[in-house]
């Protein structure tokens, strides 16, 4: 709590950036898990492109339903408490999905099913409590920072878990890499609680790192039970009114696009590995780590750039833009790898591709400056439902192009005109980036 004699220089807010990031990379480093233990999950199940195309995508199905009521819960209850228990929630389904494992074959395919589903439930709140608490601490001028070094987090995780998945699957079955991930995430539920608190009422903080917060943008009380900020009720009427602006409509677009080529890495880029260019299992999670790699560089870099364009008086528009869409055009260099036979170009083709997807990834900062007060949780849960509806389609569509042309050349196609679409949406519908303000909102609530 802060006091009148608590003036000290603190940097508290870095170390709230570093847990949002380490709990982003870990949620991300459960959704690849399947990914990487798929490779032999296939094999022993017999499954064809299309199965494990919908198998890949039940985390989806649950994820996108629940994001409505998760950004609810965390207007009206705060980040802390319901970030927390989703954090425990989807450790405790990675235990279960391991212990699928001992079940027949038949029975294990529809459990892990089940399992995923419910894992995609508990992390709902991941990303609109990530916007929601980067909008609390963080003022405007190092938003866009903050928000690309969380959102930079899925391409660590799988820098970190896709080799280390791999060994494990390699070495001991795939579900001991699930096990592997419970564990690590009821530890880390511990330090969450023990970590996140809202910024006016945080132990550790002093009062000018608080006030600088306030008075830089940060939406300070944001807290449950904050009388300055009055949460939406979550009604169809919010949901409606929300999707009648076109500025947000642009953005939930451009998110479903950019998404695609989350989902395409996340979910089916291993197997193309494994099927299209022949890499062993071991090799499957080295290599795919060089991609990741410079996604999370270029995640970082264009936060970086973002915020630098913001502070030498460029406008939040062109600020927020200009990254999206050049990072989006270099991720059209994924259809090139139809055109090469050589693995280490497949790679570098890739990598250029993922660095251009992570320097354009800026969408949760642009809810962050957009989201009116007392709605963020709401915006941000809808943002992410349209967004995540790639998580659907992507692990289906390329499942079913597979199968239909026997090859991947069709599905990067579909990968690299979902990054035009994205430079479409932010260059045509987007227009001017602002923060919309509850006046412009019949009453919700």
């Amino acid at each position: 709590m802060i006091t009148s004699s608590n003036m000290r220089t603190t940097r508290v807010r870095y170390v709230i950036l570093a847990l949002l990031f380490a709990v982003t990379a870990f949620s991300y480093g459960d959704r690849v898990v399947l990914s990487i233990a798929g490779v032999s999950f296939a094999k022993n199940l017999r499954l064809d492109p299309l199965h494990v195309g919908y198998i890949l995508s039940a985390f989806s199905w649950a994820y996108v339903v629940a994001q409505l009521p998760a950004g609810g819960l965390l207007d009206r209850y705060g980040a802390r408490m319901v970030y927390g228990i989703s954090i425990l929630g989807w450790s405790l389904c990675a235990l279960l999905a391991g212990l699928a494992g001992y079940l027949p074959v038949a029975l294990a395919f529809g459990a892990i099913f089940f399992v995923r589903l419910l894992s995609g439930v508990a992390q709902a709140p991941v990303f609109p409590g990530n916007g929601r608490i980067v909008a609390a601490w963080f003022p405007t001028s190092e938003r866009g920072m903050a928000s690309a070094i969380f959102n930079s987090a899925q391409y660590f995780a799988v820098v970190l878990f896709a080799p280390v998945m791999g060994w494990i699957a390699h070495k001991r079955g795939w579900k001991e890499s699930f096990w592997f991930l419970g564990l690590l995430g009821i530890m880390l539920t511990v330090v969450w609680f023990r970590t996140i608190h809202d910024v006016k009422r945080h132990p550790w903080i002093g009062e000018t790192e608080a006030q600088m917060i306030e008075s830089g943008g940060g939406l300070c009380d944001l807290g449950p039970g904050a009388v300055s900020v009055k949460a939406t009720v979550l009604t169809w009427s919010a949901v409606g009114q929300l999707l009648s602006k076109r500025m947000l409509i642009g953005i939930y677009l451009g998110q479903y696009c950019i998404n695609t080529l989350t989902w395409f890495f996340l979910t089916w880029f291993p197997l193309y590995l494994s099927q299209a260019r022949h890499m062993s299992i071991t090799n499957v999670g080295i290599y795919s780590a060089f991609p990741a790699l410079c996604g999370f560089a270029g995640g970082i870099s264009g936060g970086v750039v973002s915020d630098r364009l913001l502070l030498s008086g460029r406008s939040l528009t062109v600020a927020r833009k200009l990254p999206i869409i050049v990072g989006m055009t270099l991720s059209l260099t994924v259809i090139l790898c139809n055109y090469v036979d050589a693995q280490s170009t497949v790679i570098l083709f890739m990598s250029i591709a993922f660095f251009g997807k992570g320097f354009g990834a800026l969408g949760w900062t642009v809810v962050s400056d957009t989201s009116p007060k007392g709605m963020i949780g709401l915006n941000g849960g809808l943002f992410n439902l349209i967004g995540n509806l790639a998580g659907i389609t992507t692990p289906i569509v390329i499942g079913y192009l597979v199968q239909k042309t026997g090859s991947f050349h069709s599905a990067l196609i579909y990968v690299g005109a979902s990054a035009i679409c994205a430079i479409l949406s932010y260059g045509f519908i987007v227009g001017n980036i602002r923060r919309l303000e509850t006046t412009e909102f019949s009453a919700v609530s």
